[in-house]
């Protein structure tokens, strides 16, 4: 069996696991770097009432905590599900290489787990969306801005 066949059956062990424990939805994922997983996760939104506790996450915390990092540069995804729209943008925010998925959002859709209201929601003006983003103290919004490029010490990111 080929190395990314295998990863693939992990993320897709994890998911399963996580089903069987009452974790939380069906899916799993690890991270990969240098043919090595240095990353797991398993869906865990509903045992620990943290919305954001989607495989594809857990797995990227678990291997910056592994790797003392918060880039990934230079490692591989692996999950049982095509990302959706938060875990997308956990992906660019590590900066993962590349991302193998299993299932694709039409098949998570088929299964109760439709994301498709949130892709939607990116694109329309900000006081119309379901749950309106409406600006409020726009000028103090600067402030910690400020700060941060005075910060002599910074970490840049």
């Amino acid at each position: 069996m080929k190395e990314n066949e295998q990863f693939m059956d992990e993320a897709i062990k994890l998911a399963i696991e996580g089903v069987l424990a009452d974790d939380g939805g069906p899916f799993g994922a690890i991270v990969v770097k240098d043919g090595k997983i240095v990353g797991k996760g398993n869906n865990h939104v509903t045992s620990t009432n943290d919305p954001t506790a989607h495989a594809e996450v857990m797995a990227i915390r678990d291997a910056c905590k592994n790797l003392n990092t918060f880039q990934l540069t230079g490692c591989v995804l692996y999950t049982s599900c095509e990302p959706c729209p938060m875990c997308f943008g956990a992906i660019y925010w590590a900066r993962l290489d590349k991302v193998y998925y299993a299932a694709n959002r039409n098949m998570a859709s088929y299964h109760g787990f439709d994301d498709s209201f949130i892709y939607n929601e990116v694109n329309i003006v900000l006081d119309q969306r379901r749950i309106p983003f409406l600006p409020l103290c726009t000028d103090k919004g600067v402030i910690p801005f400020r700060e941060w490029e005075n910060k002599d010490n910074k970490v840049k990111y």
